[in-house]
């Protein structure tokens, strides 16, 4: 494959887009393993071990705080450098309901892609537009628990309204923080990552079903969402099912408990071959509210019957919006 070098006369604004999306990639691959190796490498070879420590206790001292709502910081979230991360896809928020602030919302989020680049852009910052889209409503992106024991990283993104995906989060976050809040989760997971092709539209659904008793105990609405080109901005290794690859990726999966896909972008300088995701379009359409008849301790009969009401959503939202973000006529959304 012959490399397509970017050009020299590159508009000021441009470089300023890709400048952003290289800080959040550098965030999400390797912020934590970079604070540990510092703080570390105090500990071990300067006089300010102390340092360290002082890291330490405060994780210990605050981990119940990304299960409580996080430490959400709206100035962060309006960081310029989010609205020239959402120019550089660029990503669009597209909204098809209202949601009202005296309700709570769980929105599951699909698909998950490699990085789960629109639910954060999206929900964790407002270069999409969320508060104002949607008034009075608070949103709350969750992700792995492991996050949270990174000293600065975990505080980091709690700024940006990410918070624990642990069953005490969204029982807080959807039964003791009041109304108006919306708990966004990315519900194929990162093992869904594994099925991030382009032009590949095949989610994680049938068996998870832990996001569905939870609205049912808390009588909050569901919210499906569907991120059309979410798959499309990296190259992954074919890995169908049954190959020596994903056998490995599942295995590598179950010991370190996410998924490792295998994939390239674009470069800094050049379009063809890198890390960095290709320029490509994406469009996060939140879906129609479903009203969920709140039942502490619901059965599996009426978890299974209101599961199936949430496919019947997602997928009649896929239907209606797919011909107009790139996805052709005949294609179907495959719930695995």
């Amino acid at each position: 494959m012959a490399l397509e070098f970017a050009p020299l006369n590159i508009p000021f604004h441009r470089r300023l887009e890709t400048l952003a999306v290289i800080q959040w990639w550098f965030t999400f691959l390797f912020l934590g393993l970079t604070s540990c190796i510092i703080f570390a490498y105090l500990f071990l070879f300067t006089s300010y071990y102390w340092v360290t420590l002082l890291a330490i206790l405060w994780v210990i001292y605050d981990h119940k705080t990304p299960s409580r709502g996080g430490r959400r910081s709206g100035w962060l979230r309006r960081w310029k450098i989010w609205v020239h991360m959402r120019n550089f896809f660029p990503i669009q928020l597209v909204k098809t309901a209202d949601l009202d602030p005296k309700k709570n919302y769980l929105l599951g989020f699909h698909p998950h892609g490699i990085m789960g680049v629109g639910a954060f852009v999206n929900f964790s910052t407002e270069a999409t537009g969320f508060s104002e889209r949607y008034t009075g409503i608070t949103p709350y992106l969750l992700t792995l628990s492991g996050w949270f024991n990174f000293p600065v990283t975990r505080d980091y993104i709690m700024m940006s309204g990410l918070c624990d995906v642990s069953r005490d989060s969204i029982d807080y976050l959807l039964g003791q923080s009041g109304p108006g809040n919306a708990v966004i989760i990315v519900v194929g997971g990162a093992t869904e990552s594994l099925e991030a092709h382009p032009h590949n539209y095949a989610i994680y659904l049938t068996k998870r079903k832990g996001f569905i008793k939870k609205a049912i105990q808390h009588g909050a609405c569901l919210v499906p969402v569907y991120s059309f080109g979410e798959t499309d901005i990296f190259e992954q290794v074919a890995n169908p099912e049954g190959s020596f690859l994903r056998n490995l990726q599942t295995r590598l999966t179950k010991m370190i408990g996410f998924a490792p896909p295998m994939f390239h972008g674009r470069g800094i300088f050049n379009y063809s071959v890198g890390f960095l995701p290709y320029r490509r379009p994406i469009y996060t359409v939140v879906g129609k509210p479903i009203p969920v008849e709140k039942s502490p301790t619901p059965s599996q009969e009426e978890i299974d019957k209101v599961h199936q009401m949430y496919i019947d959503s997602l997928k009649e939202l896929f239907e209606e919006n797919k011909t107009k973000y790139g996805v052709e006529p005949h294609e179907k959304l495959v719930i695995i």
